[in-house]
């Protein structure tokens, strides 16, 4: 089993033409209904609202078989977020956050949410940015138990960081003890501006001892470990939108890992992490032919 931490929302997509559809996202989400589609058990750890969108939230974790791990619904609104997409599918993203459903995850809440009989954690995106949901991320982090693997995706969201303190105090947290890292060339831009992306990914290698995932759009995914660095390779598809792909590669990487009763003491094998490396691709690949963050179910990799 593999729970996730982070916040649950509503995706506003706008196309290019200002058309507007809306989905379920948030990218924790996104990673969970991934893990639970590929057949792996899947536990959220969030925030979901008693409104009709935090309903609906509730609908779609439900039908994919998403345990929430928080079960009580909160009463504050649902968070939303917009995502504009240019004319390459790429999305833009703006945050309604402030006093919303993402936000009632307590440090008290995430602890008795967290199941130590998980074989790994996933957290990331805005439950490093914002309190006291980052509050309760860094506690779960620090309540981990030693078998447990940690997946951290920092998802980096400038528009959202007046102030990147909160950001880097939960993510320098997460160094301590993360095991895998996955970052985007966006995130590292940000974080480390004057480096170039192959430079800053080995320097949060070298201060987290973690596995580091630089996934680099369709140039692949360059892996650095204790021991060698190596890039797998990224096929071309026909790209609908990007919504979801990131998320669906962690959630692909990790229920990999898990399906194959590989453990936190097997993160340092360069084999088994290419193998999860390729499956992870495998199932971004069909998100991204797919419009919103849809990822696909496990019938449709065999």
């Amino acid at each position: 089993m593999i729970q996730v931490m982070g916040e649950a929302l509503i995706d506003i997509i706008v196309s290019p033409e200002g058309e507007i559809d809306s989905v379920v996202g948030g990218g924790p989400v996104n990673t969970a209904r991934t893990i639970a589609r590929l057949g792996i058990q899947a536990s959220f750890i969030g925030g979901i609202s008693q409104d009709a969108l935090g309903k609906r939230v509730r609908r779609l974790l439900d039908s994919d078989g998403v345990n929430c791990a928080v079960e009580t619904a909160c009463p504050e609104p649902t968070t939303l977020a917009i995502a504009t997409l240019d004319e390459s599918g790429a999305a833009a993203y703006q945050f309604l956050m402030n006093g919303t459903s993402s936000l009632s995850i307590t440090p008290d809440v995430a602890l008795k949410a967290l199941d130590h009989r998980a074989m790994a954690v996933h957290i990331g995106t805005l439950a490093l940015v914002f309190r006291p949901l980052s509050q309760a991320t860094r506690a779960v982090i620090s309540a981990l138990s030693t078998h447990q693997l940690l997946m951290v995706d920092p998802n980096a969201r400038p528009s959202v960081m007046n102030d990147p303190t909160e950001f880097w105090e939960t993510f320098n947290a997460s160094l301590v003890r993360a095991d895998v890292i996955k970052v985007s060339g966006d995130d590292l831009d940000y974080m480390f501006p004057e480096l170039s992306n192959h430079e800053a990914a080995v320097e949060i290698q070298k201060k987290s001892q973690a596995v580091v995932l630089f996934t680099d759009g369709s140039q692949g995914v360059h892996v650095f470990t204790e021991l060698e660095d190596f890039s797998c390779d990224v096929p071309s598809v026909d790209v609908v939108d990007t919504v979801g792909a990131g998320d669906s590669f962690s959630g692909g990487f990790l229920s990999h890992w898990d399906s194959r009763g590989w453990t936190r003491a097997d993160i340092q094998d360069c084999a088994k992490v290419r193998s999860a490396v390729n499956f992870g691709i495998k199932v971004a690949g069909i998100t991204c032919q797919r419009a919103g963050a849809m990822p696909p179910f496990a019938n449709e990799l065999e």
